[in-house]
């Protein structure tokens, strides 16, 4: 980690987040950072190769919404000595470096409290309102692994090394016909709000009570690596619950919430959960604390989905 000027006399694995690694390093004078090793095959892309490119643009995104947007909610990461915000780490994984914010983290599964609800809606408000940098992703509205998702539920993947990888077949085969029923929704949804001339903006991608810090009295947002220009319901729909928080959020920006646009992305978020877990149970795994967990992330999906056809 020299390239950050890190000289680190400790590092102590954080057991915290999903999917990637994360690390405490600590220095001369009892400085710290915060480390974080993606793991470029879990990102849901087609290879590495574009898994790094998209999390370059995300993390180079942060870094400029942090220094030149003056946005100081945006836990960014540090760039290196030739400027980089990522370095790859062999085939498989890519590292960043953060500050070490001493706060108290979020937890996905917390029901959201009034007050942090209004002041996320307040940080989004005004990420929104920020002109997007040039490395910006632009996001597409599509499913980003449509082909597999209809090959699982074609009965088309089989095999897989692993623990979960037939209870997984045999579950979206006994639930294929709900969840498809879902995406013909999504599809619907998505012709109509690309017939729409609302402008997209910069958003975070998942606002969710996980990822917010509280620190020093303030509320910030991590992880970035889901940043980009996209209608800003992808942010709202978990976030603005009441007719209260629309016009809250309407006020702020001047924008009308679009009420399809809140139910497309609601399911979309279910949908790219189930591939992501079919992309996870289709390759080579063990029984870890992840796995199990994705397990779990799957069965909750998949039952929410099938819920929903039927009601």
């Amino acid at each position: 980690m020299g390239e950050w000027g890190i000289g680190a006399t400790s590092l102590e694995y954080a057991p915290v987040g999903f999917g990637d690694h994360h690390w405490i390093a600590v220095g001369g004078a009892g400085k710290k950072w915060f480390v974080t090793v993606a793991d470029l095959e879990l990102k849901g892309e087609q290879d590495s190769h574009a898994a790094l490119r998209n999390l370059r643009g995300a993390m180079d995104t942060a870094a400029a919404l942090r220094d030149e947007g003056h946005l100081d909610f945006v836990v960014a990461p540090l760039r290196a000595a030739g400027g980089e915000t990522v370095r790859r780490l062999g085939p498989r994984y890519a590292l960043s470096v953060f500050p070490f914010l001493d706060g108290t983290p979020g937890d996905f599964d917390r029901p959201w409290t009034s007050r942090d609800r209004g002041a996320v809606l307040e940080l989004l408000a005004e990420l929104h309102r920020q002109a997007p940098p040039a490395s910006v992703p632009v996001l597409d509205l599509e499913l980003s692994m449509r082909g597999l998702l209809q090959s699982a539920l074609d009965g088309a993947i089989r095999g897989g090394r692993g623990p979960f990888a037939e209870p997984a077949r045999t579950l979206l085969s006994g639930h294929a016909p709900a969840i498809l029923r879902r995406v013909e929704e999504f599809d619907r949804l998505v012709e109509d709000l690309s017939r729409s001339d609302s402008a997209p903006v910069l958003t975070h991608g998942e606002p969710h009570p996980g990822n917010l810090l509280q620190c020093e009295g303030r509320h910030l947002l991590v992880d970035w690596d889901t940043v980009g220009l996209a209608p800003p319901e992808r942010d709202l729909w978990s976030v603005a619950l009441s007719p209260e928080d629309l016009k809250r959020y309407a006020e702020a920006t001047g924008r009308t919430v679009n009420a399809s646009a809140l139910t497309l992305y609601r399911l979309r978020w279910d949908l790219e959960e189930v591939s992501i877990y079919i992309d996870w149970f289709r390759a080579p795994h063990d029984r870890s604390s992840d796995t199990e967990e994705a397990w779990q992330g799957l069965l909750e999906t998949v039952a929410h989905l099938s819920e929903v056809s039927r009601s």
